[in-house]
């Protein structure tokens, strides 16, 4: 059993190492966004679709290098991982005080992910009720605003360090819709403080003020009709060296959206070392069913 696992696994990765990388593009309200995705073998009928968004400065490019373990699985789970370029490497989420180029000209962030979800569906017929969105830090916040104001186009969706805006930072109207949602963040990060305050990525990039991680659970559980404590297990801790341990707070019952957090405790602006924040991710997307 092993090893055919093993075999599974190198097969997996010489596909991913020999796949063409297909960068393409959808023109919204006279923009031409970019995209990037690993193209399906001849053989491959992708029925699932992920996007991976990437942090305030970063690219789509640079997060396909960081998740290559997610790319082997969701390919063997028929999810295609798709990777958007934000605007000028930004996105234009909801922090109404961000001076990102795209929060200023009010770019249309869901005229850019609508238009790919049907470029996907007509190359590939993606299955309309299997989209998610999994996103770090800017990309997370961007993940927010898709939850928040398109929450029909996805099925579920993860956010990774990144806390709601406040109400006095907040620039998007909400649906008020629940959505299944898991947060990952760390206790101990500099940049999106754990217990709510300012964000700051340096001297020309003041983000404004975001909510607490607590207050950011509060928010996605009350939509999702849930009231009390959530339940609590504390996960191995893999990697004893690194300082962190990780609990998972979670909101689950029959007939309401899944709503998860997992609280790195020590944890900075980064990744833990214990899991694969994006594998973690794909599990709960997959759980979610249809």
């Amino acid at each position: 059993m092993k090893t055919c696992f093993l075999f599974t696994l190198l097969y997996l990765t010489t596909l991913l190492t020999q796949a063409q990388v297909v960068t393409d593009s959808v023109k919204v309200d006279g923009y031409w966004r970019t995209f990037h995705f690993n193209k399906p073998a001849a053989t491959a009928k992708p029925t699932g679709l992920v996007f991976v968004l990437h942090g305030s400065g970063g690219n789509g490019q640079g997060m396909m290098r960081e998740t290559t373990a997610m790319q082997q699985q969701a390919t063997a789970d028929n999810i295609l991982p798709v990777y958007p370029d934000g605007y000028k490497k930004y996105w234009n989420e909801c922090r109404k005080s961000s001076p990102a180029e795209a929060n200023k000209i009010g770019i249309n962030e869901q005229g850019f992910f609508a238009g790919m979800i049907q470029y996907f569906q007509k190359r590939y017929g993606i299955n309309d009720r299997q989209v998610f969105v999994v996103g770090t830090s800017g990309g997370g916040h961007m993940a927010y605003k898709l939850a928040m104001t398109m929450p029909a186009a996805f099925r579920a969706v993860t956010a990774i360090i990144a806390n709601l805006p406040d109400s006095t930072n907040m620039d998007c109207v909400a649906s008020g819709k629940a959505i299944p949602i898991m947060i990952i963040n760390g206790t101990e990060d500099p940049i999106n403080p754990y217990n709510g305050g300012d964000v700051n990525l340096g001297p020309n990039m003041k983000m404004g003020r975001v909510r607490s991680t607590d207050q950011t659970l509060a928010y996605w559980a009350s939509l999702a009709r849930y009231e009390g404590k959530p339940s609590m297990e504390t996960l191995p801790n893999t990697d004893p060296g690194d300082g962190r341990t990780i609990e998972r707070y979670t909101y689950k019952a029959k007939g309401q959206p899944e709503v998860v957090l997992l609280k790195v405790i020590g944890g900075k602006h980064d990744y833990p070392k214990d899991i694969d924040v994006h594998l973690e991710a794909l599990r709960f997307f997959e759980r979610q069913g249809n």
